[in-house]
Parts: C-alpha cells; structure tokens; sequence
C-alpha cells in the first residue's frame, strides 16, 4: 500500500497522504518530475516530513486523465439497518452488484480523474462487499470519504480496517441525544445504545469523526443535546433541517420536516455537478447528482468515457423549466431544478422550496 498520493486534480497538481485532510499544491512541472523520476525525490521527502512529519514511504502517482473528473460518490446499497421517516431513499431496497463488477466500476471511477470518493448508501457498512469496495478504492488512489449513520463501526472487521487505513472523512448522522427520541426516529429499538457503543469503539480506535446534525420534527427539541453529544466525540461538520421527497418523488418523507428548521438555501447559480463530479448508484449508474438521476450513463458497459455525455445531460436538467420557467424570483431560488421537479412529483407545498408561498400565475420568458 502507498503512503503518499501525487496526483492531477481539476487542473492542479496535490501531494495528499490517505487519512489526512491535508494537501499540497505543486506545480505541473513538479508533478512530471516526480512522475518521470526513478525513486523518490528530496524535495517530495523534505514535504512529507514538513507536512505530514513522516518519510514518504511507498509513493503512488497517479496518471492524467481527460475526463477531469475530480469528485464522485457511490451508494453502495440503498438498504439500511434503519427506517428513518424522513429518509429521501424512500424504498431502501437491498440491492447490488458482484465483486467483479464493483471492481470494474472503481477503475472506471478512477480512470475518470477521481480523486476524492464519497462511499455511502443507504448504510454503506451493511454491505457485504463494504471491506472489498474501500480496500479496492484505497489501492486505486483515492481518498475516501465516508456517509455513515455509524452503528457499525463497533463491527471488529470494520474497525481493524478503517484504523489501519483511515478514511480521509468519516462523516456520521446524528439523530437524536436520548434512547427515546433516536429509536423514535430510527424506527429501531436499541439503535440509540448500538449508536454510542460504536461511537465509543470508534474514538478509542482512534479514527476521526465528523458529524451531521439531521433535524426533523421528532429531534428538534434535542437539537442543542445533539451538538453536545457531536461535540464530545469530534466536530460537527453540518447542520440539515430542509427535508427532501424521495428519490421516486414520494411525499412520505415530507411530514417529517420541522418548521422551525425549514431553512431559505442560498441562492442556486448553477453547480458542477456533471462537470466535475457525478454520482454512481448501486448498479453502476453514473447520473449528475444524487438527486438528478435521470438520464444517466451505464459505467459498466461504457466505461469511464461515456462520462462524456454527463456534462450535457447536466446542463439540461439544470436549465429552468415549466412553472419555473421565465420567473422574477429566478435569480433568488435556492432550489435547483432536479430538486424542484422531485417536489413538484410529490406535490409538495411551495412553502417547502418555493419563495412564491401561494398558487401563482405562471411568469412568461
């Protein structure tokens, strides 16, 4: 296994070192050097000690590529251990591919430019290819980062791994601060318990936690209890209060939104999504996004250069359509259209990502 990455990222060049947030910009000309030079160089070592107050071990320089892709995440399973409301999986189907095939898919990711790779699921420590996939993307070069809900992480195979090669992200979901609110939520008698027994395991493991404040009407109350609870095992990364429908559309999960929560999203002006980064669901499909996941590419039978067609696809489902089409408030919406059309699948109330609160007339271009 390699102990430092030299890669090309978005036009750039990094040093990074797997397990650590921390990177170095170098200069192209610096990236050919080390590419072409037979051993390690002075420099590369003096940066290695500097930074990261290691030798440069085993160094893994990884090749260009023309696709310039340099973010993806991939669900490894839309199944989970839990039955959250307001899960925007919505069927949460345990459904996947074979070894052979998810191994294809990593190169296919890697061979896109993929630097940075989010793993995540549904709970992605319930598969049962979980080891294989991370051991197989750590190989290949990229650095990991982990969506977890983190009640496997107690799981010794799991630990023994994540310790010995720790992702560079470990980012866990917190759903409440008491057994009665969290097993409220989770639909899962004894989760809560499960829940700190792994994050307790985890700590004295030493692996890094980051942690996602998930609020919805069943935890609002416990919400300043939950950054405590954060806070006494890491940081906290991220606050999310906004529920979304489900990936088919359902409303199911939109009774779970606590108002108080309901939070105005910055301004959308567009995102690279589809440029510069995509997302792969558990069959191997390549859509712009999590959410726009229609139309998408099939990784496994086109490999990474059908990626081609993503940044097209993306700016169609991007552009405005419909009721959103021509509207005054365009350049103040916070809610991109492949997310506006899930809402609108749901027949969700404009109050939930609309700033026109009532039925409108229709603003012509």
């Amino acid at each position: 296994m390699h102990d430092l990455i030299v890669s090309p990222f978005l036009g750039e060049y990094l040093v990074l070192r797997p397990g650590d947030a921390r990177g170095v910009k170098i200069s192209g000309e610096r990236y050919r050097e080390l590419r072409d030079a037979p051993a390690v160089l002075p420099w590369l070592a003096e940066v290695s000690r500097k930074v990261w107050n290691a030798e440069p071990g085993v160094v893994l320089i990884r090749p260009e590529s023309a696709l310039g892709y340099g973010k993806a995440s991939y669900e490894l399973n839309l199944g989970c251990n839990y039955d959250c409301e307001h899960c925007y999986l919505g069927l949460k189907k345990f459904d996947s591919l074979d070894w052979a095939k998810r191994e294809r898919l990593l190169e296919s990711i890697r061979d896109a430019g993929v630097l940075w790779l989010q793993l995540t699921g549904g709970e992605p420590m319930i598969d049962r290819l979980f080891g294989a996939v991370y051991t197989r993307a750590h190989e290949l070069g990229l650095m990991i980062e982990i969506l977890t809900n983190g009640s496997r992480l107690a799981d010794r195979k799991i630990l023994d791994l994540l310790a010995t090669h720790q992702p560079s992200r470990m980012i866990v979901s917190v759903y409440g601060a008491s057994q009665e609110t969290y097993d409220r939520l989770t639909r899962r008698k004894g989760s809560f318990k499960t829940f700190m027994g792994a994050l307790s395991a985890a700590r004295s493991a030493g692996i890094r936690l980051e942690f996602s404040l998930i609020i919805t009407n069943h935890n609002a109350h416990e919400k300043e209890m939950m950054t405590d609870l954060a806070r006494s095992f890491g940081r906290v990364s991220g606050e999310y209060g906004n529920i979304s429908p489900t990936i088919y559309g359902g409303a199911e999960s939109l009774p779970s939104q606590s108002p108080a929560f309901l939070t105005t999203r910055k301004p959308f002006t567009g995102c690279e999504a589809g440029h510069t980064s995509f997302h792969v669901n558990p069959y191997g499909r390549a859509s712009i996004c999590k959410i726009g996941r229609e139309p998408s590419v099939d990784l496994l039978t086109e490999g990474s250069k059908g990626l081609v067609r993503l940044g097209q696809i993306a700016d169609g489902l991007l552009r405005r359509q419909g009721g959103c089409t021509g509207c005054a408030l365009q350049g103040t919406c916070g809610t991109c259209m492949p997310l506006v059309q899930l809402y609108r699948k749901a027949s969700a109330p404009l109050a939930l990502y609309c700033q026109h609160q009532e039925p409108r007339e229709e603003v012509a271009p």
